[in-house]
């Protein structure tokens, strides 16, 4: 009996730190969705592209040098510092440079979405340069991610260059997957995160110099610059990699798809914005075809460095 007890005691704290692992990946997801949202009150507040970026990095990577220290980790040296700033200078600025850009055209929800599309694009770079084979369920995937996508750009959804844009975020997210896969596994997600965020800080700050600062002007922008740092980038991270711990990379993966799901909840909400119908039901395809990817497939989110934009 007192195996017996020993065993279900260990199934019960273990099914409680699933669910739990469940519960933050599900808060991670709705962090990060909050990006596109707090992005349309930052230019709604005068702010432009390049001083929000240098504000939502530079802030974030403060914080993280603090958690840094309180885990008593280091920053990487040599060639792995190198290839770190190079996927935040370049990789995770075009990325978020783009994503926030398209904000401008189209709603949040309809980024999101089309941002979503990188799992597939990841599967198709990973067919180029690792020669992975497309198995038909990957074929199928594909198949109605296009499918999802030409409904999702419809006329009514947004204007042909925020389209555009948030397409091109989730392509250039997905080269900087697959840089980065390799390089985190060097380094802590802390210690990759910390020099991502920094070398983007530097690189927006240089961007934000060249096209003019647009610092907030009230005491409400701050505000908002504060959520985007704290619920929007740093808040994500951490319990992202807390439910990583706990249910694992594929779990972690698919559950990471609520994201762009909440968004549209988000704008619908507080921005009194909607998708047309046809728009929906693309996006809910190409939610489809990811979670038909991911299924079968190495988690395209497991990587807890690359875990900072959500992918947005």
């Amino acid at each position: 009996m007192a195996l017996r007890s020993a065993a279900e005691e260990y199934s019960l704290m273990n099914t409680m730190n699933r669910f739990l692992g469940v519960a933050l990946i599900v808060i991670s997801a709705a962090a990060f969705s909050t990006l596109a949202i707090l992005g349309r009150y930052a230019y709604a507040e005068g702010m432009n592209t390049s001083t929000i970026l240098f504000l939502r990095f530079s802030l974030s990577t403060g914080l993280l040098l603090v958690l840094l220290a309180l885990r008593g980790e280091s920053l990487p040296r040599g060639l792995t510092l190198a290839q770190l700033i190079g996927m935040g200078a370049i990789g995770y600025v075009g990325q978020s440079f783009s994503f926030l850009s398209a904000l401008k055209y189209a709603s949040p929800g309809l980024v999101d979405l089309l941002l979503y599309l990188y799992p597939i694009f990841v599967a198709i770079l990973s067919a180029i340069w690792l020669h992975e084979r497309i198995t038909p369920l990957k074929a199928l995937a594909l198949g109605l991610a296009l499918a999802g996508v030409a409904l999702t750009v419809g006329p009514e959804g947004g204007q042909w260059p925020g389209i555009v844009l948030a397409i091109s975020a989730a392509v250039i997210y997905s080269v900087y997957i697959m840089v980065g896969t390799e390089v985190v596994k060097q380094v802590s997600a802390i210690q990759s995160s910390t020099v991502i965020f920094g070398s983007a800080g530097a690189m927006s700050g240089l961007l934000m110099m060249e096209s003019g600062p647009h610092f907030p002007g009230t005491e409400t922008g701050w505000i908002v610059i504060g959520l985007i740092v704290v619920i929007a980038t740093v808040l994500p991270v951490a319990t992202f990699l807390a439910g990583l711990a706990r249910v694992g990379a594929t779990n972690a993966a698919m559950l990471s798809t609520l994201e762009p799901v909440i968004t549209v909840l988000l704008a619908a909400a507080l921005l009194g914005e909607t998708l047309e119908p046809v728009a929906l039901l693309g996006g809910g395809i190409i939610l489809a075809a990811v979670l038909l990817l991911l299924s079968q497939s190495t988690p395209l989110r497991a990587t807890p460095a690359l875990a900072g934009e959500g992918p947005g």
